[in-house]
């Protein structure tokens, strides 16, 4: 008799009839575990870019709301003061 011929796996295939192994990444063990809002390899920059938007956001707004220094930012989130002068600006701009 002969075989069956093996069918190319589809893209919009069931999750039910895909072979996956949820191995997570560097971040999560798990992805059905993450805490991220998309997956890191689908968003440019990845994981590292994500974090970064949350970390600008605070800076912007200790700057704006609390009028925190850049020397104190630059303290309390562990960056040069280059790298605050950097989101400012970016914020600005």
């Amino acid at each position: 008799m002969d075989t069956p011929l093996e069918l190319p796996s589809r893209i919009d295939a069931l999750p039910e009839y895909v072979d996956y192994a949820d191995k997570g990444c560097s971040l999560y063990p798990s992805c059905l575990s993450c805490q991220l809002p998309r997956c890191r390899y689908d968003d440019p920059g990845g994981a590292a870019a994500m974090l970064r938007t949350g970390r600008d956001a605070s800076i912007l707004r200790l700057a704006r709301q609390d009028g925190v220094t850049v020397d104190g930012l630059a303290q309390m989130f562990g960056l040069s003061r280059r790298t605050i002068f950097r989101v400012l600006r970016h914020a600005r701009d």
